[in-house]
């Protein structure tokens, strides 16, 4: 690869520059990662006879390289950071592609790690990339670009899914292999016809944990714990609960990603507006009725339409997520971003690892009480994030900076 630093790639064709890898890059992964996810619960219960044990334990295995993001920091001395995006991106293409060729517990455990590695090596890295490549003043309406190009790839996947899946009676064999293998040749592509970028700040190469950041760990940490419930037993519960099939789930998911495109931008627009603050206030107050809701299917025995309603609505405030990026931009030193991404993706794996296990035992008795959980996760996301400042910044990351006392103080801690 050519070395091209950012402030020259004015002079490379358009097709060429930094923002257009990071918009290729976010419509390459979702083909494989959704066509996973929406195969996924029919085809452990049809293949495998999952339960909700099983489940969780799947998904607690596939948060372990999640987990483990903070070994990025270790591969970024062996190889660059836009270098190991792509060929994370071409492992998670071909551990799709293979997956159907798994059907038991044991196996898709296997495969599920592999292609988790892809994934989550992958999105640890082009979060870094992102915040590296894009200016702070464009960052929120950019990234919310991208959401919407990464919901279009999506969409995409599950319309020829549910426009193909019966009408021409497809195997689970077919669908994972093409979808895992466009992604991989995409990758492959984007390796050779791109040139390798140079940022302006050389990032560390050693963990660093400063205490000035506790807040933004705080939030990723409660992010993580909290997405998992949804992301874990929100989907398995319309199929378990209400029997959806694969076109049928797929639709919903369809249904989800049109919102998220149209909502994406716009949301990216009102964090420019609004600030980080409102935005995560907003998200979180949200996110606490919703679980309370989904508590409420199984405790007034609420049909299929308003299960639909609330899988939408959830998904469309987890697009606000993206303005825990953005205050990390404005309050972090240029030169932590990269290695500040792999430890806040570990952070925001430490509860994924467990808790999906542990709540998949809860399931079996009370799914009620899974959702109550969640809930009261998200009501505490709310009182984290009303010590955001209103415009965060160095010296200035929580309101308790403002005050001066002692908790934001720029203690650094590094790990070689």
């Amino acid at each position: 690869m050519k070395l091209v630093p950012l402030s020259e790639t004015s002079h490379l064709p358009r097709w060429q520059r930094p923002q257009v890898l990071l918009f290729l890059m976010a419509f390459a992964m979702p083909v494989a990662f959704a066509t996973w996810s929406a195969l996924l619960n029919n085809f452990v219960i049809e293949a495998a006879g999952f339960d909700g044990a099983d489940i969780g334990w799947l998904h607690s295995v596939r948060e372990i390289p999640g987990f483990l993001a903070i070994g990025v920091i270790a591969l970024l001395l062996v190889i660059r950071e836009q270098k190991l995006a792509l060929v994370s991106l071409v492992m998670l293409g071909l551990a799709t592609a293979l997956t159907s060729q798994f059907p038991s517990l044991g196996g898709l455990l296997i495969v599920t790690l592999i292609s988790s590695i892809g994934f989550h090596y992958y999105e640890t890295v082009n979060q870094s990339l992102q915040l590296q490549w894009i200016d702070k003043k464009r960052a929120p309406q950019t990234i919310g670009w991208l959401m919407s190009m990464g919901s279009l790839a999506t969409l995409l996947a599950y319309a020829l899914i549910v426009l193909t899946w019966r009408a021409y009676d497809l195997s689970y064999d077919l669908v994972y292999g093409v979808a895992g293998g466009f992604t991989a040749l995409v990758a492959v592509i984007a390796f050779f016809a791109f040139p390798q970028f140079e940022g302006p700040t050389p990032q560390n190469r050693k963990m660093i944990l400063r205490r000035r950041y506790w807040l933004y760990y705080a939030l990723q940490f409660m992010s993580g714990a909290r997405r998992q419930i949804f992301v874990v037993f929100a989907g398995f519960m319309m199929v378990e609960r209400y029997g959806f099939a694969v076109h049928e789930i797929t639709a919903l998911f369809m249904v989800t990603l049109v919102a998220n495109m149209i909502a994406a931008p716009l949301l990216g627009r009102a964090v420019a507006f609004f600030g980080e603050r409102a935005a995560l206030m907003f998200e979180y107050a949200g996110l606490f009725v919703i679980f309370l809701l989904y508590a409420g299917l199984y405790h007034f025995d609420w049909g299929v339409g308003m299960a639909a309603v609330l899988y939408v609505g959830n998904h469309v405030f987890f697009a606000l997520a993206l303005a825990i990026k953005t205050y990390f931009q404005k309050i972090a030193d240029p030169a932590d971003i990269a290695p500040t991404a792999a430890v806040a993706f570990t952070i925001n794996h430490i509860a994924a690892v467990f808790l999906p296990a542990i709540l998949g035992y809860i399931w079996l008795t009370s799914p009620i009480a899974v959702f109550l959980l969640a809930s009261g996760m998200a009501a505490t996301s709310f009182a984290l994030s009303l010590l955001v400042p209103r415009h965060p910044e160095a010296g200035n990351e929580t309101l308790l900076a403002r005050r001066g006392l002692p908790v934001a103080a720029p203690i650094t801690t590094v790990i070689k």
